[in-house]
């Protein structure tokens, strides 16, 4: 995968958290950056890198849909199926990067989806397991292989079908 490559799913994945509210504007500002020194270009994404920390929660609403077009990728609206596969794939990565435990993650996940959202059904009960280990003959190394092959099939699908973006939500 190519350092431009790479910027394009990092970028797509900071947008898919922050419309579902997983992490800060500024993150997606910094993730611009990121892109632009990593060799994407475009008005919108240059725009987007220029904003302050100060501007970020202000002005990533506005200016993400269009800087995200601009380069091929897809802005996944606040609450849509799409958005929190996508996000779900981001933190998958995540964890794979040791970003996050295999627990971390699976608490999000379940915190954030339940058991409502098919893609991440097993990951949701993958953290109940977690809360009874001591109760069953699961070892906390078993469950981690789980969930880490769980997150490796995430991770293994870049990108899901956009849904409408008529109007940021």
């Amino acid at each position: 995968m190519t350092s431009t490559e790479a910027a394009a799913i990092a970028l797509q994945d900071h947008a898919a958290l922050w419309s579902m509210g997983e992490i800060r504007a500024s993150d997606v500002v910094n993730a611009a950056c990121d892109a632009l020194v990593a060799g994407l270009d475009a008005p919108g994404l240059r725009m987007l890198a220029a904003c302050t920390r100060a501007e970020a929660d202000y002005d990533v609403h506005g200016l993400l849909p269009a800087a995200l077009g601009e380069l091929g990728l897809s802005f996944y609206p606040v609450g849509g199926e799409a958005g929190q596969e996508a996000a779900a794939r981001a933190l998958a990565r995540r964890m794979l990067a040791g970003e996050l435990t295999p627990r971390e993650f699976t608490f999000r996940i379940h915190q954030r989806h339940g058991h409502e959202l098919p893609l991440t059904e097993r990951l949701a009960e993958l953290d109940d397991e977690y809360g009874i280990l001591e109760y069953g003959d699961r070892t906390v190394d078993q469950v981690n292989a789980e969930v880490t092959a769980e997150a490796r099939r995430l991770a293994a699908h870049p990108t899901v079908p956009a849904e409408p973006t008529d109007s940021p939500s």
